[in-house]
């Protein structure tokens, strides 16, 4: 039985599943009517543009939530630590302690890169530079900043494949206590 959806933001958390679970490729219409329980119609209601729309809506439904949870709070937070320590909280929270997909991070390692590299290349510079900016506030010169922040993402990235391929959560909480300790100040 088809699910009532009453606007477009509600199928975002559902597309963004079937892509987590599926990819790009995998997630055929098929699968992305199955998932959210819409029919054809209402996706492309939704989303005339189609599955390219739907992924491209996914993806700034993401961007919009770490710039609202992480990035702003990086940029502006008084207190550089705290947002670093919050930051901390959300990225583990949102990764589900490593269990969770990063959409962005498998965009960008499949062959929808190109497809989608604007996007993929934006979220992950503006979390380097927003933390940048914040391990600056601590006392970092820029330099130093840049390289923590760099390292930072990617081990958070690489903790989330391979917490999820040796299936071990505590591996991906690890990883990120060993990357923590470098933006303590």
């Amino acid at each position: 039985m088809a699910r009532m959806v009453m606007e477009r933001a509600d199928v975002l958390p559902l597309l963004g599943e079937a892509f987590r679970e599926h990819g790009y490729e995998g997630a055929s219409l098929s699968v992305i009517t199955k998932q959210t329980g819409l029919g054809r119609g209402s996706l492309y209601h939704f989303f005339p543009g189609g599955k390219a729309e739907m992924a491209a809506a996914v993806l700034e439904d993401i961007e919009a939530w770490f710039e609202r949870e992480i990035f702003a709070p990086l940029r502006s937070e008084t207190d550089a630590q705290a947002a670093i320590d919050a930051m901390w909280e959300a990225v583990s929270a949102y990764f589900q302690s490593g269990q969770r997909v990063c959409l962005v991070g498998a965009f960008a390692l499949s062959d929808t890169r190109d497809r989608f590299a604007s996007a993929v290349n934006a979220y992950f510079e503006r979390w380097i530079e927003a933390l940048a900016d914040a391990l600056g506030r601590q006392g970092h010169d820029g330099e130093r900043a840049d390289a923590i922040a760099e390292q930072v993402v990617a081990g958070i990235q690489g903790a989330i494949t391979l917490a999820r391929a040796r299936r071990d959560a505590g591996l991906f909480e690890r990883v990120v206590a060993g990357l923590r300790a470098m933006t303590e100040k």
